[in-house]
């Protein structure tokens, strides 16, 4: 094994104290650190503007340049460097200033090696975490889309690690299941698969298994033969064939009969298929890409899905969680439907208390039904403004309403002279929510939910 693959990372010592720079260097050579190091702090910024280094470990006073503005200007020229500040007893609290421009830590002199190797282990991690995340954010601007439409939108951990997988397989050509509740994305999933590989110019088909009975299903798939079944007139090229040198896209592949699920694992294992009616092999250029919103596991348990099919799907799987699950990227998603489903010759905006209640409900129907919202509530928003009122009432029912007890605590608070004016309103039009409505200058459903959030009995 050589000292590259030994090698746990690049250090920069900066000291002015050239006796010291050296012993920790050469201490930190014998932990198998690439150590170099400079007593000046512009010899060092020469280097990091040449050299890739991990961590620069600092002195904190120095002649011409402190550390803090060393570490300030080595940011500059490599933002993913992670800093450390060596400092005497004098000027820690200096130190903990040089922690606010972007130092990691800083160590107090004087220091034993082995007190200061677990703060190094920590900077290496924090080093590979940010390269990490150069690297993901690297990948993510390389995925392409037919359209801006189709965009994978989110930084939560679960898209992440799903945008992530994603650049990683795209460019193979490995079958590759998706998983995930109904309108969480899944098409979107293999479209993206489907546009960063090297058939992006070839068709992408789709195939609904749950839309289909298995005899159509079947002639859908790997078409059939003049005279095969009744009705058969002429002879009609399937799925596969069409999708040649591109992908089939295979949703709701759970819903294929036992029957059906034999003739996809024969074409997944012999690249091999026959029209039906037909004698002749036909070879099978097409890369698959399944998807399901049912536990397949438990699906194999009860003996509704093979064992052996679902083995072949499985070898790549992702994983796409509901939306509930995913609410801090609920207003991206609101952004982009925004600007990519736009109706009207103007761009809407969302108004603050209409985009809460977005990331309070719990989005049953996923993002498919996220984007039914927003496409609705642009058609009904006036002045381009996209208010409470101009959202579906069951996103409201079960907001947190007021107590009439809580309000009487508070009679002055906000809320309270907005109870006592409804309830007048409507005493005063003889509790016709209709006639109440204009009188308040509001909507019926604005009176109704106010109805509602303050409990009052009319």
């Amino acid at each position: 094994m050589n000292a590259a693959e030994t090698q746990v990372g690049r250090v920069l010592v900066v000291d002015d104290e050239i006796a010291l720079m050296q012993a920790l260097c050469e201490s930190l050579q014998a932990q198998n650190y690439a150590a170099s190091g400079v007593s000046k702090p512009d010899e060092a910024l020469e280097l990091i503007q040449t050299q890739d280094f991990d961590l620069v470990l600092t002195d904190l006073m120095m002649p011409g340049m402190d550390g803090i503005q060393l570490l300030r200007r080595a940011f500059e020229i490599d933002p993913q460097v992670v800093g450390i500040i060596m400092t005497g007893q004098g000027t820690v609290p200096t130190a903990v200033e040089a922690m606010k421009i972007g130092a990691l830590d800083y160590i107090q002199k004087p220091f034993k090696l082995q007190a200061i190797l677990p703060v190094l282990h920590r900077a290496m991690e924090v080093r590979h975490l940010r390269l990490e995340n150069v690297r993901l954010k690297q990948h993510v601007e390389r995925l392409t889309f037919e359209s801006s439409q189709f965009q994978i939108i989110g930084a939560s951990q679960a898209m992440i690690n799903s945008t992530r997988l994603i650049a990683k397989v795209a460019p193979t050509d490995a079958t590759v299941l998706i998983r995930g509740p109904s309108g969480s994305g899944k098409e979107l999933v293999a479209r993206a698969l489907h546009f960063n590989s090297a058939r992006r110019n070839q068709p992408m088909v789709t195939v609904n298994c749950a839309a289909l009975q298995e005899t159509l299903l079947e002639s859908e798939l790997f078409g059939h033969e003049k005279g095969s079944f009744t009705g058969a007139t002429g002879a009609k090229r399937g799925l596969f064939e069409v999708a040649d040198g591109g992908t089939l896209f295979v949703d709701e592949i759970a819903e294929m009969s036992p029957g059906m699920q034999a003739k996809m694992l024969r074409v997944l294992e012999d690249r091999r298929y026959r029209r039906v009616g037909g004698t002749q092999e036909i070879q099978a250029n097409v890369r698959v890409i399944a998807a399901t919103n049912k536990d397949l596991e438990q699906e194999q348990r009860i003996g509704r899905f093979r064992e052996d099919l679902y083995y072949r799907l499985n070898v790549i799987s992702i994983s796409l969680p509901p939306l509930v699950e995913r609410r801090e990227d609920i207003t991206a998603l609101v952004e982009h439907i925004l600007q990519t489903r736009q109706y009207g010759q103007k761009r809407c905006r969302i108004e603050p208390e209409a985009l809460a209640i977005l990331r309070q409900y719990n989005w049953p129907g996923n993002v498919r039904e996220l984007v039914n919202v927003i496409e609705r509530a642009q058609i009904l928003a006036e002045e381009n403004v996209i208010t409470m009122d101009d959202l579906p009432d069951n996103l409201i029912v079960n907001l947190p309403t007021t107590k009439p007890e809580e309000i009487a605590e508070n009679p002055t608070a906000l809320r309270g002279v907005e109870r006592r004016h409804v309830q007048s309103v409507l005493a005063q039009a003889g509790n016709n929510k209709v006639q109440a409505a204009k009188l308040l200058g509001i909507s019926r459903r604005a009176l109704y939910r106010l109805i509602a959030k303050y409990q009052l009995d009319v």
